[in-house]
């Protein structure tokens, strides 16, 4: 079927399908039209050029943005480095470099965060930095990246509390998700933040940020415990049976054999999650955290821009749209990589 049949049979087939295709169209036009006309010849797109630097980073002193610049290349060379690794059709050298390299991108994870924690925070050396001054897009994903390190072991092992035969830990499992997930994440939040300051003597009296990332990675672990959850579920009891008759015992059955092809097939769902938690650091700034949204709010209280709304949620809507598709995009490629 060409164009021109398609066109007619789906668009033109009778009278009223060619009005109800006319009006279409020209709402569409009248639509583009409007936004291209607000794009380019009536937003105040100033607002955006002038606190730039206070969407991505907030108030860190300008003086130490070169701490920002290495942290942002080590990120991006280790990215692209297990980008190349596990979405691309190997070859030979390919295949040795990541059978060399693999064992270790987690320990150099570990240890490249450590190193952009101490550049960002200074200590040991390097001048202090306020967590105070810790605003913008660097605490969003700052927030995001720990709490979803931290939020993936924590649900690993509830979902496998949940089906524990071991009635302590399974009903302690089942107790946690199910208060948790009955609960709003700012309550969590909110409890966080202003309740258990009350209840810390002076001297255990924890970072905000870090009450942040606690109230996150609670409330993100239980939705994690159920994703995880369904993947154990869809694995044949078989698979554990002929693991045992190998001679295989209970943690290594499902370390090796069980948790890896559960963890493959629900990897839409925890990318979903990843994704999700990464929106919900937006709550943050109802809570005094001056992340990205907290920032955008200080920015529309600048007397010149004032009412700017647009503009600036535009801005920010596009900024999380890319991280968020860029993780999907990830997962697509790691799904296709593994043959799911």
């Amino acid at each position: 079927m060409n164009k021109v049949t398609w066109l007619h049979k789906n668009l033109f087939s009778t009278w009223y399908n060619t009005l109800l295709t006319i009006i279409c169209l020209f709402f569409l036009f009248w639509i583009v039209k409007g936004c291209f006309i607000w794009v380019f010849y009536q937003a105040q797109w100033q607002v955006i050029q002038l606190n730039l630097h206070l969407f991505l980073v907030g108030r860190f002193p300008q003086s130490l943005y070169w701490r920002i610049w290495i942290v942002l290349g080590i990120i991006t060379t280790l990215s692209v480095i297990n980008w190349s690794l596990f979405t691309k059709k190997p070859n030979i050298i390919k295949r040795r470099l990541s059978s060399f390299i693999t064992p270790w991108i987690a320990p150099i994870w570990l240890l490249s965060f450590a190193i952009n924690i101490w550049l960002i925070g200074g200590g040991f050396g390097l001048q202090s930095v306020s967590t105070n001054l810790w605003n913008g897009l660097l605490l969003t994903l700052l927030m995001a990246i720990v709490s979803i390190i931290l939020s993936f072991p924590i649900g690993v092992i509830l979902a496998l509390g949940r089906t524990s035969n071991l009635f302590i830990i399974r009903w302690f499992s089942i107790l946690y998700i199910e208060i948790v997930r009955g609960l709003p994440l700012i309550g969590i939040l909110f409890i966080a933040q202003v309740m258990l300051p009350l209840f810390l003597p002076t001297e255990l009296r924890l970072d905000r940020l870090i009450r942040g990332i606690a109230g996150l990675v609670l409330f993100s672990a239980a939705y994690m415990a159920e994703n995880v959850r369904g993947g154990l579920q869809s694995i044949p009891r078989g698979q554990t049976e002929a693991a045992k008759a190998l001679g295989l015992n209970t943690p290594l059955v499902v370390i090796l054999i069980i948790l890896p092809q559960a963890l493959r097939a629900v990897i839409p769902v925890i990318v979903g999650q990843f994704i999700g938690l990464f929106k919900d650091t937006s709550l943050l700034s109802l809570v005094g955290l001056v992340e990205l949204t907290g920032m955008a709010r200080s920015i529309l209280a600048q007397p010149q821009f004032l009412g700017r709304y647009a503009e600036v949620y535009i801005f920010i809507g596009l900024i999380y749209w890319l991280f968020c598709y860029s993780m999907s995009l990830a997962s697509r490629k790691l799904e296709k990589q593994l043959g799911n």
